[in-house]
Formats: structure tokens, C-alpha cells, sequence
């Protein structure tokens, strides 16, 4: 499982098998989130509350191009 980053206690992360469309999973604690990297939405989510949903969402949107180079470098190579 790669792990691209840690941020405010969130650990992005993919999963070596991994497919489309492009993806990221997020987990803090016993919470979990996976998000859509091209257009940025909520595929699933445990444990977390709206307001954590919409930090990780923002981080996301933020990290956007370094999220897609990261799937690519990993995943197409």
C-alpha cells in the first residue's frame, strides 16, 4: 500500500492492485474514506462526519495534480 502522504492525521493512500477510475483512499484512526482524484467526489466513506469529509475533500483539491502524477508513476509503470 503506497502511501503518498500524511496530512492533519490523514494518511493518503493506494492500494497495489488498484483500478479505475483513479482513486485515493484516506484513513484516520478506525475511519476510512476513498475519493474520485479526476472530479474530485465521495465514493465511500466510514466513520467520519461531514466536517472531516470536507477537510479531506478540500486536501484533495489541493494535492489534486500530485495525487494523478502519483497514480500514474505508480500504476502505469
Amino acid at each position: 500500500m503506497p502511501t503518498i502522504f500524511y496530512i492533519n492525521g490523514f494518511r493518503f493512500f493506494f492500494y497495489s492492485n488498484e483500478h479505475l477510475p483513479k482513486h485515493i483512499h484516506i484513513e484516520k484512526a478506525e475511519k476510512t474514506a476513498k475519493f474520485n482524484i479526476e472530479n474530485i467526489e465521495l465514493i465511500k466513506s466510514y466513520g467520519f462526519n461531514a466536517s472531516s469529509l470536507k477537510q479531506i475533500s478540500n486536501l484533495v483539491e489541493e494535492n489534486q495534480e500530485l495525487l494523478k502524477q502519483k497514480w500514474d508513476e505508480f500504476f502505469n509503470n
